[in-house]
C-alpha cells in the first residue's frame, strides 16, 4: 500500500517508521520472534510498509486503534511481555505521572518477518 493510499484510511504519520521499535531489549524480542506487535499514540507506519532491524525486514501487516482496556494476555504477548501485569507496569513506569487509563486508544501496529530473498 502506498503512503497516499494508506493516508485516505489512517490519520497522517506522527513519527518514522524506523522508530517503531527502537529499545533494545524489544527489538531484541522481536528478532527471536517473541514480539510482533507494537502500541503507540500516534501512526508509525501504514500496513504493507516495512522497516529493517539488523539487516531483517518486517511488514506491517494491521493497523487498529484499539483501547488499552481491551488489551489480553495473548495481546502483552504479541508485545513481547509474558502477561498483561508485565506490560501495563513498564508502560506506566516509563511515562511518568502516567496512570493506566483502560480508555486511553492507541495504534496497535502488528507485522511480521518478511522472509529474504535468500533464505
Amino acid at each position: 500500500m502506498s503512503d497516499a493510499a494508506a493516508s485516505s484510511d489512517y490519520p497522517e504519520k506522527t513519527c518514522t517508521l524506523d522508530r517503531l521499535v527502537r529499545q533494545k531489549k524489544l527489538v531484541d524480542a522481536t528478532l527471536a520472534g517473541r514480539k510482533t506487535e507494537q502500541r503507540r499514540d500516534g501512526v508509525y507506519g501504514y500496513p504493507g510498509e516495512t522497516f529493517t532491524l539488523e539487516d531483517r525486514t518486517f511488514e506491517i501487516v494491521s493497523l487498529t486503534h484499539d483501547r488499552l482496556g481491551d488489551m489480553t494476555t495473548t495481546d502483552a504477548e504479541a508485545e513481547g511481555f509474558p502477561d498483561l501485569e508485565s506490560y501495563k507496569a513498564l508502560i506506566v513506569r516509563m511515562h511518568r505521572g502516567m496512570e493506566w487509563d483502560p480508555e486511553h486508544r492507541v495504534w496497535v501496529h502488528r507485522y511480521r518477518e518478511v522472509a529474504s530473498a535468500n533464505g
